[in-house]
Order: C-alpha cells, then structure tokens, then sequence
C-alpha cells in the first residue's frame, strides 16, 4: 500500500491499515526511525474513554480564582 506526502508533509493512512490496527479519530500515532526506516505505533488513549462519565455541574470559574488566591495568601501569613 501506498499513500503521498503532501505539500504540508500529510499523509492518508489508508482504510486497511486503520481498521488492522484499530486506528480511529483523536488516535495519536509514535513515529520511530530504526535503521533507515519508519516505524509507526499507534497510540490509543485509554483516557478518553471515559469521557462524559464525571458529571460536573456549571462553576464561577471567578469565585474559583479569587478562593485559590486567598488560600495561597494564608500560606505566607
């Protein structure tokens, strides 16, 4: 298989090589150079996986900022 570089160095992964290897969307992929030849892994990010699962309500992000302040100030009183 082959695919073309770009004139921004991108390159296609073709559709055989995503589904044998589980590629998907956000996937990152670790690129190695051994003797003259690349090496390419891909990087599932398990992480991810369980987003949307901690449910967070809507904070004061200002509220936040100044509490973080005062709490840093009572570490020099």
């Amino acid at each position: 298989m082959n695919s073309t570089v770009t004139v921004k160095f991108q390159t296609t992964i073709p559709k055989a090589v995503r589904e044998k290897l589980g590629i998907s969307v956000n996937d990152a992929l670790e690129w190695i150079v051994e003797k003259g030849r690349v090496v390419v892994y891909p990087v599932h990010n398990q992480f991810l996986r369980h987003q949307g699962s901690v449910k967070v309500g809507t904070g004061d992000v200002t509220a936040d900022i100044q509490s973080a302040r005062e709490n840093r100030l009572e570490k020099y009183r």
